[in-house]
């Protein structure tokens, strides 16, 4: 067995319910004997939402702080489902992709396969 990557959009983490069918994805890979890597979007349409109040500020802004502000409602989703694993029993901890990097263990990490 080995890391898998796994990706879930927002409309699969929007209700407690649907973060639950995650979770349950999640450690399915971990009782196969792999190493679930997990990326998560925000919840439901946050990063439009999000994007809508830049907008409201300036039209058409790029750069470093609207990547901070749109990165927000991922750690949003990524700190729940960590938390909802935990509360499963099953060790979990939430990365910012910085963190991860700077993570020893993902540094090599190849993608061999990537499930839409």
């Amino acid at each position: 067995m080995g890391i898998i990557i796994q990706k879930f959009g927002g409309k699969l983490v929007a209700t407690k319910e649907k973060m639950q069918d995650v979770a349950k994805i999640i450690i399915n890979t971990k009782k196969e004997g792999n190493i679930p890597v997990v990326v998560i979007s925000a919840i439901g349409n946050t990063t439009d939402k999000l994007q809508t109040k830049i907008n409201d500020i300036k039209k058409n802004v790029r750069g470093r702080e609207v990547d901070v502000v749109l990165s927000a409602g991922e750690q949003i989703s990524m700190g729940l489902l960590a938390i909802m694993l935990n509360s499963l029993g099953y060790k979990a901890i939430s990365l910012t992709g910085s963190q991860a990097r700077n993570n020893h263990r993902f540094k090599l990490l190849r993608c061999r396969y990537i499930k839409n």
